[in-house]
C-alpha cells in the first residue's frame, strides 16, 4: 500500500464531512488535503483510543519527533511520507502541525474550560490551525483569507462540540464553558448524567447561535478574489451548517442522548450542490 493510499483509506473510513468535500479538488490538492486530514486523524485517535494517559502522551511525543523527521526529509510513518512532498509544494509550516498535537494534548490535561476564551484556545489548535493549513493547500492571494480560515475552523469545532456533547460526557469531558453552564443554571452533573431539560436546551440553543455567528463572520471575511480557490472550505461549511440545522430542528437538548449524523448520500449531495451552486 502506498502512503497516499493509506491516507485515502484513513479518510474514507472516517466517513467525515471533510472527506466528501475533498472529492471535487484537483488531484494534487486532493492528495495534500487528504494527507493533512489523515495526520489529524492519527493524532486524534491517540487521545480517543488510548485509555492510559501516559501511553497517549508517549505516542503524541512520538508524533512530535516524527514531525522533526519529516521536515528533515526522513519520515517513517505512511502519513508523514505522504505529507512530505505536500509540505514542500504548499509551504506548510511545521509549527502548525505542532500546534495540532498541542491541541490533542490539551484533551489529556483538562476536561473543562472555564470561559469561552479558554475554549477558543483549544478550538484554535485543533481546528483553526487545520483551516490555515488547508487554506494554503487550496490557495489564496489575499492575506485576509487567513482570518476567514481561522474563524471557519472555530465554527467547525463548535459544531463538533455541540454534536458530541453526550459522547464527550461519556468520556468524562465537557467542552461547554463553565461560565455558560452557570449562566443557564445547568449543573455539570446533569450533563454527565445526560439529563435533558429546558435549561439545557436553552444552553445548547445559545451554543448553536454562537457557532452560527462564527460561520457568518467567516463567510463575510473571505475576499472575493479567493472565493473560487477556497470553495472546498465553503463546501465543508455547507455540510456542517446542515448538521447544525438538523440539531436545532430536532431539539438541541437531544444531543445528550443521541449523536446526529447526516447520511453519506446527503453529505455528497450537499457537497455537490455547494461546489457547483455556492
Amino acid at each position: 500500500m502506498t502512503p497516499d493510499q493509506y491516507c485515502e483509506d484513513k479518510a474514507a473510513a472516517s466517513g467525515s464531512s471533510f472527506y466528501y468535500s475533498f472529492r471535487f479538488l484537483p488531484l494534487e490538492k486532493r492528495r495534500a488535503i487528504t494527507a493533512l486530514y489523515a495526520f489529524c486523524r492519527e493524532v486524534d485517535d491517540v487521545v480517543d483510543e488510548c485509555h492510559d494517559e501516559n501511553v497517549a502522551l508517549t505516542k503524541l511525543n512520538w508524533w512530535r519527533a516524527e514531525l522533526d523527521n519529516v521536515y528533515a526529509g526522513t519520515p517513517q510513518h505512511p502519513v508523514t511520507k505522504a505529507l512530505q512532498p505536500q509540505i514542500k509544494a504548499f509551504e506548510l509550516p511545521q509549527q502548525h502541525f505542532a500546534e495540532i498535537i498541542d491541541g490533542m494534548q490539551m484533551d489529556l490535561e483538562q476536561a473543562r474550560y472555564n470561559s469561552f476564551a479558554d475554549l477558543q484556545k483549544y478550538c484554535y489548535r485543533v481546528a483553526s490551525v487545520v483551516g490555515l493549513l488547508a487554506a494554503r493547500i487550496f490557495g489564496y492571494t489575499d492575506p485576509r483569507t487567513e482570518q476567514y480560515a481561522h474563524d471557519l475552523g472555530i465554527a467547525f469545532q463548535l459544531t463538533n462540540i455541540i454534536r458530541d456533547v453526550g459522547e464527550d460526557a461519556r468520556r468524562g469531558r465537557i467542552y461547554l464553558p463553565v461560565e455558560d453552564l452557570q449562566r443557564f443554571n445547568v449543573p455539570a452533573a446533569d450533563v454527565l448524567a445526560y439529563r435533558e431539560s429546558d435549561a439545557f436546551r436553552a444552553l445548547m440553543d445559545f451554543q448553536i447561535e454562537r457557532a452560527e455567528q462564527f460561520y457568518a463572520k467567516a463567510v463575510s471575511e473571505l475576499p472575493a478574489i479567493d472565493k473560487k480557490n477556497q470553495r472546498t472550505g465553503l463546501v465543508m461549511a455547507a455540510i456542517y451548517r446542515a448538521t447544525l440545522d438538523e440539531i436545532k430542528q430536532d431539539g438541541s437538548q437531544k444531543v445528550l442522548n443521541q449523536r446526529l449524523s447526516l447520511t453519506p448520500i446527503r453529505k455528497l449531495w450537499l457537497a455537490w450542490k455547494a461546489h457547483w451552486f455556492g
